[in-house]
């Protein structure tokens, strides 16, 4: 064995921006987290040409995964067409040569900022979410020494509590996103601030999804049809954003999820937040032949 053998040319950069090594370890640490569903795993959050809460958890777990052949879709916020989605979008396929897409059906990763798409994953898909904060028992729990020795313990008291007083105050839930969840009967994880409307959708799904937080150095994942249950008392039923009766003003969608629009005369029009489901419902009433796939909710419902 000579000392050339184990060396390679000199290169810009490793293949996917990140180096071997970052990519080993990350994927050993995806391992573990599929392995115990929903237990926050840390891992050593490199840097990337991205600053600290725009998505660095979600751009790494993207650049260990990606391979030449893997369609990417980015979406920010249930679009395509954000100055987020289309960097991160852009800086994927510049460091892997990987083609793009905006078609869900089309993508084999799809990397999302707070929205999962409305058309149903299918197994062969990877759903990475960027999460900011990742402990879900932080706003009960500010000490995370004392907040990972609850989770060892599966004590989230104080969380049943945190929504007991919210409803004893506001006759409901007032959590929005980030709904605490049970995953696999064990660990609560904070599902990244995705809205309630999208929590269902991560329950026995056929699709693995992994969530990571660059700036929190750690990441958790929901492998495929696993329990997804949000924490709720057995007379007090959960419920989702009351978007079934809303219409789209551009496609005439109704039943999902809507972006609320502020008017100059005090009203509000709606447009359906998946931005693809939006095209291709217009694309399909102006006579093209587009195939929608099969949707998480049907007329407002989860079907």
């Amino acid at each position: 064995m000579t000392l050339a053998s184990l060396t390679k040319p000199w290169q810009p950069m490793s293949y996917g921006f990140l180096d071997g090594s970052a990519k080993r370890e990350i994927r050993r640490k995806m391992l573990k987290a599929i392995a115990v569903p929903g237990c926050q795993i840390p891992y050593a959050s490199r840097e990337v040409p991205m600053a600290r809460g725009w998505g660095t958890g979600g751009l790494q777990i993207s650049c260990t995964l990606i391979q030449p052949k893997t369609r990417i879709k980015v979406i920010d916020q249930g679009a395509d067409d954000s100055v987020n989605a289309a960097s991160i979008r852009r800086f994927l396929a510049r460091v892997s040569g990987a083609p793009t897409t905006t078609d869900t059906l089309e993508a084999d990763l799809i990397q999302s900022r707070h929205r999962i798409p409305e058309e149903r994953l299918r197994q062969d898909q990877v759903l990475v979410l960027q999460v900011p904060n990742p402990e879900p028992l932080r706003p009960v729990q500010p000490n995370m020494s004392i907040a990972r020795q609850m989770h060892a313990d599966a004590d989230y008291g104080r969380m049943w509590l945190q929504l007991y007083e919210q409803i004893v105050r506001a006759g409901r839930v007032m959590q929005g996103a980030s709904y605490p969840s049970l995953v696999n009967g064990r660990h609560v994880m904070t599902p990244s601030p995705i809205p309630r409307w999208d929590v269902p959708k991560l329950h026995m799904a056929q699709h693995l999804t992994i969530l990571s937080a660059g700036r929190e150095k750690r990441l958790h994942a929901v492998p495929p049809f696993t329990r997804v249950e949000p924490l709720v008392f057995d007379d007090v039923p959960y419920a989702v954003e009351d978007h079934a009766r809303l219409t789209c003003h551009r496609s005439g969608a109704t039943g999902f999820f809507m972006n609320e629009i502020p008017q100059a005369d005090g009203t509000s029009i709606h447009e359906v937040s998946d931005s693809d489901l939006g095209v291709k419902v217009i694309n399909r009433r102006d006579g093209d032949p587009v195939h929608i796939g099969e949707t998480w909710y049907q007329h407002g419902e989860m079907s």
